[in-house]
């Protein structure tokens, strides 16, 4: 018999520490069509069109500056899709977070979200 190890990745929401209230700290948020699947806690920029995108420091199209961090991970998909982002007021994990430099955590912590 053959044994079979499975690795996890970090739960859904894992990265988050504290939030406010009744779930003040999260939105709803569209992400742009993306050919990698996203995983909880990655950082993200927001395109002019208003679609999120992975942090990018190299970019010029508003993935350079950090605005939000995915709250649950979501596939690879071929069209824009819906998803649930933390985006203000919270503390989370900064060794959890996904893509993010010391200059995407001074843009979250511009917007409310503090690095721990």
């Amino acid at each position: 018999m053959s044994e079979q190890i499975l690795v996890m990745g970090a739960r859904n929401g894992a990265f988050l520490l504290t939030e406010a209230n009744g779930e003040r700290s999260r939105a709803a948020i569209t992400l742009a069509a993306t050919a990698e699947a996203l995983p909880s806690g990655q950082v993200l920029g927001k395109l002019a069109s208003g679609e999120h995108v992975p942090y990018n420091a190299a970019g010029t199209d508003g993935s350079e500056t950090a605005v939000a961090v995915l709250y649950i991970g979501k596939p690879a998909s071929e069209v824009a899709q819906p998803a649930a982002a933390v985006v203000r007021d919270a503390e989370v994990v900064e060794s959890l977070l996904v893509g993010a430099d010391e200059a995407a955590l001074a843009d979250l912590l511009a917007v409310g979200i503090v690095a721990q």
